[in-house]
């Protein structure tokens, strides 16, 4: 790819990625930034607008003369497809390039039945938001799919799920690309969600921990802006880390995991033990709502142990913001008060001086939000779009 007089990269992607600030440009701003001529910038908008990635837009700008037409990013009507699958629950959306919801559903769906089951259920549900939305099929550029538990990124494939039975090495990408004729991108559900936070949060965020308190624990890892997933996309399994003074048996096999003593389902399998009826994650927040002492206490307690790993974390690699997530964090100032209490108490002061710790602004939308803004920068990255175009 060449670069303009000022460095910039010149392809049809860098116009793109330009345009799609929200900006309508006209040639010569673009020929301005890109240090192109006027003849090229047209030659890559010609491309871009056959393309259907730009249009000419409604306005035009004057500065005394005749007035100079403007161009903007346009999706051509494209849309991504995202899920972002937990334990027991999915939620399935159709989005627009502009990461905008159009279409969304929530649905019970254990994700212990077996990747062909659910996946057939994932892609009809697809197609019944497509339906709804009178869009057709060959409108949707791309898929995103985020699952609860270890992906080997580079596959999309899931590496020894420890609640995903029959999922260890399964071809999604490559079954769920087939049943809907489009590209898919996997990864773990903890990463997506934190792709959507650090959107939501904005370019200003560096670097950002998500942490999802769910049935289990995992985190997503911002670093100068772009999610970390470590060599083989293990990054970010605080879950399993061991907190100090417990022996609590783990799903993984090991004792003392992080996840075994502060996540939704050991919290609500001490209940249950306790006499107290709650099933999972979901239901011990509602019992904390309601009164139960018993899950307020496991709820506060869990902020703290959550807090002792995380501040660990927060000395090592000294972030700006840490954001909760999961439906634990739905119990809000009660857990966050205990992740607070402890990162503050236990964390170097330069570390916390500027540290935010907050709840997730997306919520149940987090990860197919960050299921979208993965595909969407895949789609639209400047060397896709040269490739394309050119």
């Amino acid at each position: 790819m060449s670069s303009g007089a000022n460095g910039h990269s010149s392809g049809a992607g860098a116009l793109l990625a330009i345009l799609r600030d929200g900006h309508a440009r006209t040639r010569a701003e673009l020929a301005q930034l890109t240090g192109l001529s006027r003849s090229t910038v047209s030659q890559r908008l010609d491309g871009l607008i056959d393309h259907r990635w730009v249009a000419a837009g409604d306005g035009a700008i004057s500065s005394g003369g005749r007035p100079a037409a403007v161009f903007a990013f346009s999706g051509g009507g494209r849309v991504v497809l995202a899920a972002d699958l937990g334990a027991t629950h999915a939620r399935l959306a159709v989005v627009d390039l502009c990461l905008t919801v159009l279409a969304e559903q929530a649905v019970e769906l254990p994700i212990g039945e077996g990747p062909e089951r659910t996946l057939e259920f994932v892609a009809a549900a697809f197609e019944e938001l497509l339906a709804g939305l009178g869009r057709d099929p060959a409108a949707v550029c791309g898929v995103g799919v985020g699952l609860p538990g270890p992906v080997e990124h580079a596959s999309g494939r899931p590496v020894s799920p420890p609640i995903m039975p029959g999922w260890d090495g399964f071809p999604v990408p490559e079954w769920l690309g087939a049943r809907l004729g489009a590209p898919v991108l996997v990864d773990n559900d903890v990463n997506i969600m934190a792709l959507g936070e650090h959107w939501a949060a904005g370019p200003a965020v560096d670097h950002l921990i998500f942490i999802k308190i769910g049935t289990g624990i995992g985190c997503g890892i911002i670093s100068g802006r772009r999610l970390h997933r470590g060599a083989q996309g293990a990054a970010g399994d605080v879950g399993h880390i061991r907190v100090p003074a417990s022996d609590a048996p783990c799903r993984c096999g090991n004792a003392g995991c992080l996840e075994a003593v502060a996540g939704g389902a050991s919290m609500a399998a001490a209940l249950r033990a306790a006499g107290v009826e709650a099933r999972g994650s979901r239901d011990v927040v509602a019992l904390m709502r309601a009164g139960d002492l018993r899950a307020t206490r496991l709820v506060r307690q869990a902020g703290r142990e959550v807090g002792v790993v995380m501040a660990a974390i927060v000395n090592f690699f000294n972030p700006s913001v840490i954001v909760l997530g999961g439906d634990i964090a739905e119990a809000g100032e009660q857990v966050l008060a205990g992740v607070r209490e402890t990162i503050y108490s236990r964390s170097l002061p330069l570390a916390t001086q500027s540290l935010g710790i907050r709840a997730s602004t997306l919520g149940d939308r987090a990860g197919v939000i960050g299921a979208a803004v993965m595909v969407v920068e895949h789609v639209l990255a400047p060397e896709t779009i040269d490739r394309a175009v050119t």
